[in-house]
């Protein structure tokens, strides 16, 4: 786009934001998701002030994410630095745990926290595409003036979301932002092209690691290959993912069974079976995994340690490993349900509850919710109080 047409589009977007009302015109004009975080942003109640993301010290959790990244890292500052750009890789809550940039986008990153640790949440930040691709699910381009931070109008950013091989969830997010007056219809492409590079190593990084999916139908994949495994072993896995540190034969024992009669005999051939099933990566003495291990369930356990309640909800697809009844796995269930529940209580999008509803009808907890947040004049609000009575 020319220079003369830039300038046309930032004064269209300047006009439609003084608008009074959001108009099915105007969401057509910018698009209904720029216009639904406007509406969002403007509720979150963001200090006028703010001119930076807030900026947290990062743990170095072995991520999928951060394993994958010390594949690619230095291909993806390559593209930085050829193309003038930031690039930034963000988790699900929309925090940079990885960036590059180069010349004078180097200096605006740092200036407005574009760089590692800072948090680009759409209630702390507001409109801006990291958080709007993680919102949507969906490739992103924020224009200049679209941003809600003015420290950023001077921006325009493109993001892809990046997509777990296996589990096909999204793990995150690949940002690339340059001035506004170089914008090109072709920045999308190449925030998609990064967002490849990201899981053609997540790829290489899962072929030598055991993965366990625990929500709605239990499966566990290893080099990157289905393993035919038992209810039974699916439940070992789970237990010994959750204590890294390793079990004695007793304490697995006494977790995966409890006071059921089941010999010490029966547990140590399921042991072997499982050994032989990771080509000898179980350890023993204490028993425990020695394969790089990741799963869905600790994906929505750390969404949950840092707040991201929209991904916790989406990992949490089902009941996890609900045939179970090992006394340990039961009581970690009840407690990370528990603390669902809490984060559903503190949630206020409508959206996210609704849409976590629409995955799990019987989620009493997000009804309760949306009932609370809902206008009482809403149609929705009527028919949640139909649907909570039956």
């Amino acid at each position: 786009m020319s220079k003369h047409s830039l300038i046309e589009k930032r004064q269209q977007i300047e006009k439609l934001r003084n608008g009074i009302s959001r108009s099915s015109t105007q969401a057509n004009l910018l698009g209904q998701s720029i216009v639904s975080s406007w509406q969002r942003s403007e509720n979150a109640a963001i200090p006028k002030e703010r001119v930076a993301a807030p900026l947290i010290e990062l743990n170095h959790s072995s991520t999928p994410l951060q394993h994958a990244l010390n594949y690619c890292s230095d291909e993806l500052t390559h593209i930085a630095e050829q193309s003038h750009m930031a690039v930034a890789v963000g988790d699900v809550g929309s925090t940079i745990i990885w960036s590059a940039a180069h010349g004078q986008m180097r200096r605006e990153a740092e200036n407005v926290h574009f760089v590692q640790g800072g948090q680009w949440r759409e209630e702390l930040v507001g409109t801006n595409a990291l958080a709007l691709t993680l919102k949507t699910e969906q490739s992103s381009c924020v224009f200049s003036n679209e941003h809600y931070m003015h420290s950023v109008q001077n921006w325009v950013c493109y993001a892809a979301p990046i997509i777990d091989p296996y589990s096909k969830h999204v793990l995150g997010v690949v940002d690339l932002s340059t001035v506004w007056d170089k914008h090109n219809s072709l920045g999308l492409l190449a925030a998609e092209r990064c967002a490849a590079i990201i899981q053609t190593a997540l790829l290489e990084h899962q072929r030598q690691q055991l993965y366990l999916r625990a929500f709605a139908v239990p499966q566990v994949l290893f080099n990157g290959k289905v393993l035919v495994v038992t209810p039974r072993q699916i439940e070992i896995l789970t237990i010994l993912a959750l204590c890294p540190q390793g079990l004695t034969l007793d304490s697995l024992h006494q977790a995966l069974y409890g006071e059921r009669k089941v010999s010490m005999g029966t547990l140590k051939a399921e042991m072997s079976q499982l050994r032989e099933l990771l080509g000898g990566l179980l350890g023993s003495r204490p028993y425990r995994l020695l394969a790089d291990v990741e799963a869905d369930f600790l994906q929505a356990e750390s969404a949950l340690d840092r707040g991201a309640t929209e991904a916790a909800l989406k990992l949490c697809s089902g009941v996890f490993l609900a045939k179970t009844e090992s006394p340990f796995l039961s009581a970690w269930r009840d407690c990370l349900e528990s603390r669902l529940s809490d984060a559903i209580f503190r949630a206020n999008e409508t959206d996210v509850l609704l849409k976590h509803m629409a995955r799990c009808p019987e989620a009493i907890d997000a009804i309760e919710r949306l009932i609370e947040l809902m206008p009482k004049e809403h149609p929705v609000h009527q028919n949640l109080l139909k649907y909570k009575e039956h």
